[in-house]
């Protein structure tokens, strides 16, 4: 599946490295847009709509099929090799490439997820998401304060709310129902994997508060990636990458760029 593509980096960068960022689940390319202008200036940056997600057509999801899809779309780019970035369900796609297809993959950077089954969540999040009507809503401000009691808090809201085209109605841009099929596949982790490793660079990020990489996590962690590095990005949630940009955005750059810290 040929999946949609949002690309920065001016002339110079685009003969540099290759980065591919990969969103969470109900996210989309642009949620990672200022990770993605931040590592423009350096790198040819690549952000993609996964399946079911943003533009791209909607399938049922599993991990190998996220993969495939990624890997075809990198192909009719001409991309033989970048480094990964991948946010939550977009790390383990990552982590899922870098496993199966080991020589496409230069670096690998992932945020706050780890290579294991994780319910923490969001079925309760998208099983109320995909049963609203949506009324008329005609500007970013009148979805996020619809979105606002279902979703929780105003980063949520805002990040959902970008898959909604305003109208009247206004309508989804997503795939709830191949999600709601997924949900049991994105929350697991594949088993074939676990007999596998990769032996490039990897960092994990982790929230301080959140729940995704927790100790029991790191001997997996460092089975599958041995040369696994794991930082934590203090006083961030989930969405560690919204919650402080700037800190994380120079922890990726410093990593693609080779000086983070052994």
């Amino acid at each position: 599946m040929r999946l949609s593509v949002l690309e920065t980096g001016g002339a110079s960068a685009a003969s540099q490295s290759n980065v591919i960022l990969l969103h969470g689940l109900l996210g989309r390319a642009r949620n990672l847009g200022i990770l993605q202008r931040a590592l423009s200036p350096f790198f040819r940056t690549i952000s993609l709509d996964l399946r079911s997600h943003g533009s791209s057509p909607h399938d049922v999801m599993t991990y190998p099929s996220m993969v495939e899809d990624v890997l075809e779309t990198l192909d009719q780019l001409n991309i033989h090799k970048a480094a990964f970035f991948g946010h939550s369900m977009g790390g383990k796609v990552a982590m899922a490439l870098a496993l199966s297809a080991p020589e496409r993959v230069t670096k690998l950077c992932v945020a706050d997820i780890a290579p294991a089954p994780m319910h923490h969540g969001s079925r309760q999040l998208i099983e109320t998401l995909s049963t609203l009507s949506l009324p008329a809503l005609q500007n970013r401000t009148e979805l996020r304060n619809f979105l606002l009691p279902s979703c929780g808090n105003d980063d949520i809201a805002n990040l959902v709310g970008q898959n909604i085209s305003p109208g009247a109605p206004a309508q989804w841009d997503i795939g709830f129902d191949d999600i709601t099929r997924s949900l049991d596949a994105i929350e697991g982790w594949p088993s074939t994997l676990l007999t596998r490793h990769w032996d490039g660079p990897v960092l994990f990020i982790k929230g301080e508060f959140s729940p995704y990489i927790e100790p029991q996590h790191h001997d997996l962690i460092h089975k599958l990636f041995p040369k696994a590095k794991i930082r934590t990005l203090a006083g961030t949630n989930h969405w560690l990458h919204i919650e402080k940009p700037v800190l994380f955005n120079q922890m990726v750059l410093d990593f693609f760029e080779g000086r983070h810290a052994s």
